[in-house]
């Protein structure tokens, strides 16, 4: 007998022997019974196992419990999401979680405005760009992208725009083309921007190096024409077209030759001389001098000499004329002809730029700018103050309050700030069509200064900083409606304000020996220069806070007018 048949059994009451647990008599099969203890009972319904293990973990759900499924269309939640029961309309208040209000962003501002915004939002709260600009299919190409917004970037920062506005317009150029993860930083010197397509990518990051700066509020205001037709909505611009106007506009010749730029500087020193008392001839002999002094620092700039040379040089030949004059015994205030020349050295632009920068945060950037105020200063000071010693020795008798004896003239003198306001307005470079509302805007300025200090005798501090105020104001409104910058507005509007008498007369009681007074005076031009760039700031800032000026009716005006 074979051991199959020995496991077979020999009878009916040998299969029916087998009872289920429940107590119920099992069914005999045809087939062989398994009869280990360890077998699955007939009747229990048990699944059939799958190709996959199954999942024995003791946090799995048992079988038979019903879990109502999330919804497909809401992602995972997570730790730091806000729970689904939680309503913000029914909530009486809700701070999020950096402690400040959310920002509401609208499309009727200028785009500065808007990418200033977004710049200060993490990068996760930030909205969700629309892409207008055309590209591939693909994508934008995110190398190019990057290096277009750092070589507009270049071109603002190197004309003397703010870093944050530098910061705002590159932001502004990788939205355009949907680059919403990136991120920009302006230095003095240095421009990078980093891009991350995802948490998970590695980011991709471009800087480019600012070498040369200077001054062209024409080229200004081409590059924030480009920058606001990349951001309108209605406005569609390729890569290749950007960098074909880009290339147009680092083409474009200065718009003043450098003739007039010789007689702009002569223009203002002699307007300055008139603003502190000096007649026909002593605006003659200061428009001689700074006129002289344009083409020394010409000559020192073709030589290749740093700027503080140049700034030194400059210096000389007003002063020199003015000791002349002294030792002549002319009947003219030579004081006059000294301060009317400072007037056209003083770095007004790069003050007020550095104090803007570190109102608004870039600190490195506006130590970076005041120490160059300072270095500019510091050879301006050699310069006045190796003439004034040796006129000193020679016997010159330099009267510091000769400048500010008489009785203010005030037709006289609101055309001198107007004068010096337009041939301001040209050494920057301004477009012919601003030069007009920047003259008459520093006009405004001097009536203002005038009536606080002459008439309502306010300290002149105070009256300089109202006055750059207004400046500030006029200038963001002006720059508001045509969506353009705001410093061809303001920065020549603010030169009858600077501290030329002062920093005079500091300079000439340091040469005649009377450090305290000289040191008084000093401090005095300096707390003006602090004045006028903290008044032009907050005048800005006070026209951004309280008014929304422009919409999509007088953008398409502006740009039709504009003749870009």
């Amino acid at each position: 007998m074979t051991d199959a048949e020995d496991r077979k059994p020999q009878s009916d009451e040998a299969r029916s022997a087998f009872v289920h647990p429940s107590g119920l008599m099992a069914p005999a099969d045809s087939e062989s019974s398994t009869t280990s203890e360890f077998a699955v009972p007939d009747g229990l319904a048990v699944p059939k196992p799958g190709t996959e293990s199954e999942t024995t973990s003791e946090f799995a759900l048992p079988d038979g419990l019903d879990v109502t499924p999330p919804p497909a269309h809401e992602p995972e939640g997570s730790a730091f999401s806000t729970p689904r029961t939680y309503s913000a309309r029914q909530a009486a208040a809700f701070t999020p979680p950096t402690g400040v209000p959310l920002v509401r962003l609208t499309k009727d501002v200028p785009w500065q405005d808007r990418m200033r915004t977004m710049l200060r939002m993490p990068v996760t709260e930030r909205p969700a760009p629309e892409p207008v600009q055309r590209h591939d299919e693909s994508g934008p190409a995110v190398p190019r992208v990057l290096d277009l917004s750092l070589r507009i970037g270049e071109l603002l920062l190197a004309g003397g725009e703010g870093a944050e506005d530098v910061e705002a317009a590159m932001f502004a150029v990788c939205r355009a083309y949907g680059l919403d993860r990136c991120e920009p930083n302006v230095t003095f010197t240095l421009l990078a921007v980093s891009y991350q397509p995802s948490l998970v990518d590695d980011p991709v990051t471009a800087s480019r190096t600012v070498r040369r700066r200077s001054p062209d509020y024409t080229r200004l205001a081409a590059v924030y024409q480009l920058v606001d037709d990349l951001s309108d909505d209605e406005t569609h611009v390729s890569l290749e077209e950007a960098y074909r106007r880009l290339a147009e506009i680092r083409r474009n010749r200065h718009p003043y030759p450098g003739w007039a730029l010789t007689a702009a500087s002569g223009l203002l020193a002699g307007s300055a001389s008139v603003l502190v008392g000096g007649g026909l001839l002593v605006f003659v002999a200061a428009a001689v001098g700074a006129m002289l002094g344009d083409r020394l620092a010409w000559l020192c700039a073709g030589r290749g000499l740093p700027e503080f040379y140049q700034f030194t040089v400059a210096a000389t030949p007003p002063a020199a004329i003015g000791v002349a004059l002294t030792l002549a015994h002319a009947d003219v205030k030579a004081s006059a002809v000294i301060t009317g020349g400072l007037f056209a050295l003083l770095p007004g632009r790069a003050l007020v730029a550095g104090v803007q920068d570190g109102l608004t945060g870039f600190y490195i950037t506006a130590s970076a700018r005041l120490l160059e105020v300072l270095y500019f200063f510091v050879g301006i000071v050699i310069g006045v103050l190796t003439v004034l010693y040796f006129g000193v020795q020679l016997g010159a008798n330099l009267v510091p309050d000769a400048a500010l004896v008489g009785d203010p003239q005030p037709v006289l003198q609101i055309a001198a700030s107007l004068g010096l306001s337009l041939a301001f307005a040209v050494l920057l470079q301004q477009e012919r069509s601003t030069v007009l509302v920047v003259t008459l805007n520093g006009g405004v300025a001097w009536v203002v200064y005038g009536a606080m200090h002459y008439t309502g005798d306010i300290s002149p501090v105070a009256s300089t900083a109202v006055a750059a105020g207004v400046v500030g104001l006029f200038g963001q409104l002006l720059a508001r409606y045509r969506f353009a910058s705001a410093l061809p507005y303001t920065t020549a509007a603010i030169g009858p304000l600077l501290p030329g008498s002062a920093t005079y007369f500091g300079l000439l009681g340091i040469a005649q020996n009377e450090v305290d007074s000289g040191l008084t005076s000093l401090t005095k031009a300096v707390a003006l220069a602090m004045a006028i760039a903290i008044g032009v700031n907050l005048g800005s800032e006070i026209s951004r806070l309280f008014l929304r000026i422009g919409s999509a009716e007088k953008r398409r005006a502006a740009k039709r007018t504009r003749g870009f």
